[in-house]
């Protein structure tokens, strides 16, 4: 029986109570929905399988001592299928313990559903768009930028799992001073000058101007030749030279990102500019509508945004007094972009934002607001910490390529995409992370990719050993799985569809790396104290005084190896089923 399954039953059971006036001042609305229901795995197991706190939640409710609720609970709840006994303790929790054919049913449910076990559809119906990565295109992505991207993918295929419709969207900031910056640092190096004080530094940008002027050339065109201007501080001006080497040197810059992402199993259903905002009008659009809903104002010879009408801390300049767009002026019309677009509006817009994006949470839920959207719901921004990249103790602080940052081709080139995607969905986006190279590219139980992928390595194993000693599970008697590590295994494999569901509504992917943490370092235990293929006695371990319960472990009844090698594939099932919600490989040898 799973904890959902305890849940369901313990709300039936307090409605129950009410209809029978047992349970006091208590009335059916007051009793919370299935899903709202706390059934949690006891830290000291002598306190039974599950354990639920709903007495105490409702006792007040009742007008009644939670101890005398949870005992009306206990009474009802023992009498039901697959439980084989109930106790009230301390204040009034109420502790479960299953029988082991209902321990044993998740293995059962495991294998049925295969690939399936885990889902549910409690979000379909709803479309989300999540924006995630979105670098500038000039230069690789970041280390930050490759967090998003294991993180981000790793949001999308939970919250596809929950039944959401998910479009993965990558917004390329194509417009403004960035690329003019981009642009001019691209000019300097092919004319072998120094980098602009504001420029791009790296090796890539030696390597993207030489392939402008190659490209150029091949077109019979001297990039370098064209004409260059000098702005009134002496720095390279707009120029029929700077157009060329941007236009040209921008979609070689997005070519990289997009093979980037690819190499690291990101794949976007978007890819979204930013020009395109300016160019097909959606920006003017966007900002006449704020100004129909009187939400638009001029002063100082500058258009202002009134955002403080809707909690920001200030009012924001939209089209500035030179006449140029600000930034919120494209994110203002993005977001209603996304809202009210042909192909797969979203019902909720994410953005995923770096450390240094904070102060964009206000202005932005103004925007949701402006337009009549509800924040926190229509739109969600989540932000994101940044990363340390250590090597033999030391950050790592230079790329060979990209001169002062650590980027994602420099991360998989040390480690490999699996340890990458796991070491950066592993902590909680909200906190600082340690990427520690030697410890991922070890093959130790510290390395946490490895203690999981290992785990299902050797699931894989205990089934080809098995197969070969001709140990099938078929007719498999589960009530035989009922030892200790039996059951800290069954339980695990039951709370797994509850760390889904939990992992996406709070938009907190590391819960699955964390479970499969959990559920390895049970399976390793369990694998160490259970045996499922029959192994011949040494000679040492014959002469023991012990040597009967030594042959005993070593040689399972044949029923109990059956049942022990379901358990076994429905482990390795779950660990495949999360590894694949991480974007991460389950090797069957390692």
């Amino acid at each position: 029986m799973s904890p959902e399954a305890l849940a369901q039953l313990i709300n039936e059971t307090a409605r129950s109570l009410v209809e029978e006036n047992k349970a006091g001042e208590l009335t059916a609305d007051l009793i919370p929905q299935a899903d709202k229901i706390a059934v949690m795995r006891p830290k000291d197991r002598s306190h039974g399988d599950w354990a639920a706190n709903i007495a105490m939640q409702l006792g007040k409710k009742a007008g009644m001592n939670p101890r005398e609720l949870a005992g009306l609970f206990a009474e009802k709840l023992e009498t039901a299928d697959g439980i084989k006994s109930v106790e009230v303790a301390g204040p009034g929790f109420i502790n479960i313990i299953l029988d082991s054919a209902s321990a044993a049913a998740v293995v059962a449910r495991v294998l049925e559903e295969a690939d399936k076990f885990g889902t549910n559809d409690h979000l379909a119906g709803k479309t989300l768009n999540l924006e995630f990565v979105s670098a500038n295109p000039t230069g690789p992505v970041h280390i930050g930028g490759t967090r998003w991207a294991a993180t981000g993918d790793s949001m999308a295929r939970i919250l596809e799992a929950n039944g959401a419709g998910v479009v993965r969207e990558y917004y390329f900031n194509d417009h403004g001073t960035q690329i003019d910056r981009f642009a001019k640092s691209l000019v300097s190096a092919a004319h072998g000058e120094e980098t602009p004080e504001d420029g791009y530094k790296g090796e890539y940008i030696n390597e993207i101007a030489a392939r402008v002027v190659e490209e150029a050339k091949n077109e019979g065109i001297d990039v370098l030749a064209l004409p260059r201007v000098k702005d009134e501080n002496g720095d390279e001006g707009d120029s029929q030279q700077r157009e060329e080497f941007r236009r040209r040197a921008v979609p070689m810059m997005f070519d990289e990102i997009k093979k980037s992402m690819r190499d690291f199993r990101v794949n976007f259903d978007v890819w979204f500019h930013e020009n395109s905002l300016y160019d097909n009008g959606d920006v003017d659009r966007a900002i006449k509508e704020l100004k129909e809903r009187g939400d638009i104002y001029e002063k100082d010879g500058a258009t202002w945004f009134e955002s403080s009408k809707y909690n920001d801390d200030k009012d924001r300049v939209i089209i500035k007094s030179d006449g140029n767009a600000a930034y919120i002026a494209a994110d203002i019309a993005y977001y209603l972009n996304k809202r009210r677009r042909k192909n797969n509006p979203c019902d909720t817009a994410i953005y995923m934002l770096g450390a240094d994006h904070h102060g964009y949470i206000g202005r932005m839920m103004s925007v949701c607001a402006a337009f009549g959207d509800v924040p926190g719901e229509n739109m969600q921004i989540l932000i994101g910490q940044l990363v340390n990249v250590l090597k033999d103790g030391q950050a790592v602080r230079m790329s060979k390529r990209a001169g002062n940052v650590v980027t994602i081709d420099d991360l998989t080139e040390a480690v490999g995409i699996d340890a990458a995607r796991y070491s950066l969905v592993r902590t909680s986006y909200t906190q600082s992370v340690d990427i520690d190279l030697d410890l991922l590219a070890s093959h130790t139980n510290d390395n946490p990719v490895y203690y999981v992928q290992y785990a299902h390595a050797r699931s894989c194993n205990v089934d080809r050993n098995a197969a070969a000693a001709s140990v099938t599970a078929q007719g498999a008697d589960l009530s035989l799985l009922d030892t200790a590590a039996d059951g800290e295994l069954l339980a695990a494999l039951a709370q797994y569809p509850s760390v889904v569901s939990a992992a996406a509504d709070l938009r907190e992917p590391h819960r699955i790396a964390h479970y499969l943490e959990d559920l390895a370092g049970k399976y390793h235990k369990w694998y160490a104290a259970e045996r499922v293929v029959p192994m011949e006695l040494t000679d040492a371990e014959k002469s023991r005084e012990n040597s009967e319960e030594i042959a005993k472990f070593k040689n399972p009844e044949p029923a109990c190896a059956s049942a022990r090698l379901q358990l076994n594939d429905a482990v390795r099932i779950v660990l495949e089923n999360g590894l694949g919600l991480l974007g991460v490989t389950a090797p069957e040898k390692m």
